[in-house]
């Protein structure tokens, strides 16, 4: 498995918080980072130390990466897992900074993994997943992504999800904004990442929003905006 190097990659983006405050909503001070209400905590899954070392050049990765769309079906392994979901939201600082940089390092993003398994949160404090939703979801998110080829196919499905009153309340009504930039940072480092792996995965945009935040048992509070089916790259 080689991991990739994404550090280069925050020189190469301006992080949201490049943008200017709305003057009318005043800077508070940054809420803790927020555990979603509606996960149930009891089963959680460790997921191994994600590698720090070696892994694809950058300009290799973003020159090879491409949006794969067929897959093999074997299961992703542990550390893969773990490997891409640290990238997208890893921490890597005692300060509690992470892979992707975030306005106001304020963190308003939640990454869910789907397998055949259960629909798991994404805990970036302890590196693990927190059961979400038992069973096997894969089928219900596809249906709401639209019914595309590569939900259908894929062994696990990536989904990144903000809630936006987090950043509201420093940057007001710029916090949507700020989340889908943030979004946009954590889906690159995820497939570069996959790429790095030898994984094929794809950035998928459609959806209904209203059926994946039901099957992802989710409020409207929350807001979802990137789908990313991965898996074993495959060419028919």
């Amino acid at each position: 498995m080689k991991p990739v190097v994404i550090a280069a990659l925050a020189a190469l983006v301006c992080s949201a918080g490049c943008g200017a405050k709305v003057e009318e909503n005043p800077p508070a001070e940054s809420p803790p980072v927020e555990v979603a209400a509606e996960t149930p905590a009891p089963d959680f899954r460790e997921l191994p130390e994600a590698s720090r070392e070696g892994g694809l050049p950058l300009y290799e990765g973003l020159e090879a990466r491409r949006s794969a769309r067929t897959y093999g079906s074997r299961k992703l392994t542990e550390a893969e897992v773990g490997q891409l979901l640290w990238a997208g939201q890893g921490i890597t600082s005692a300060r509690g900074f992470r892979t992707a940089p975030s306005a106001g390092a304020l963190y308003p993003m939640f990454l869910y993994y789907a397998d055949d398994v259960a629909l798991w949160r994404y805990d970036p404090r302890r590196h693990g997943l927190v059961k979400a939703v038992d069973g096997d979801v894969r089928r219900d998110l596809a249906r709401a992504g639209l019914d595309q080829a590569p939900l259908k196919r894929a062994p696990g499905i990536i989904i990144v999800v903000a809630k936006p009153a987090i950043s509201a309340a420093k940057y007001g009504g710029r916090a949507e904004r700020y989340c889908m930039i943030e979004a946009g940072h954590i889906g690159q480092n995820i497939l570069l990442t996959a790429e790095a792996l030898g994984l094929g995965a794809c950035p998928v945009g459609a959806f209904r929003d209203g059926e994946l935040l039901d099957v992802m048992a989710l409020g409207g509070e929350y807001l979802p905006l990137y789908l990313i089916p991965v898996g074993e790259a495959f060419e028919p």
